[in-house]
């Protein structure tokens, strides 16, 4: 979980069973640059959730973070996040297990299909 976004998505998703980090519990905490996020999801197999475009560019062209979840709220409260969340996020993790790229925005969930990053053409 990025920085930008609050701690407690990470203790909802704990709750539901989720193996989640926040950036603030890694050693360099919030100041951990993309770069490291990037490898780490790569190397545990972890989905980066940001609000963060920059990370979009880097699934397209280095093929990094593993995969991404891109909240594309614009500004909101965190209680209405977390409401959104969680009333999507059976729907979020069906599409992850198939993409590696999928928006949460106010009014919907979609997959965005990267010929690059998702397995080929088409």
């Amino acid at each position: 979980m990025d920085a930008h976004l609050p701690f407690r998505l990470v203790r909802l998703l704990r709750e539901r069973g989720y193996d989640a980090l926040h950036t603030s519990e890694l050693p360099r905490g919030n100041a951990t640059p993309d770069k490291e996020i990037n490898a780490l999801s790569l190397r545990e197999g972890r989905v980066v959730v940001t609000k963060d475009g920059d990370f979009t560019r880097s699934l397209v062209i280095q093929g990094a973070p593993f995969k991404l979840l891109l909240i594309a709220t614009g500004n909101i409260s965190n209680q209405a996040l977390e409401k959104l969340f969680l009333e999507h996020l059976e729907t979020v993790c069906q599409l992850l297990e198939r993409y590696r790229l999928v928006e949460l925005g106010r009014h919907e969930v979609v997959a965005r299909h990267l010929s690059n990053v998702d397995g080929g053409g088409g």
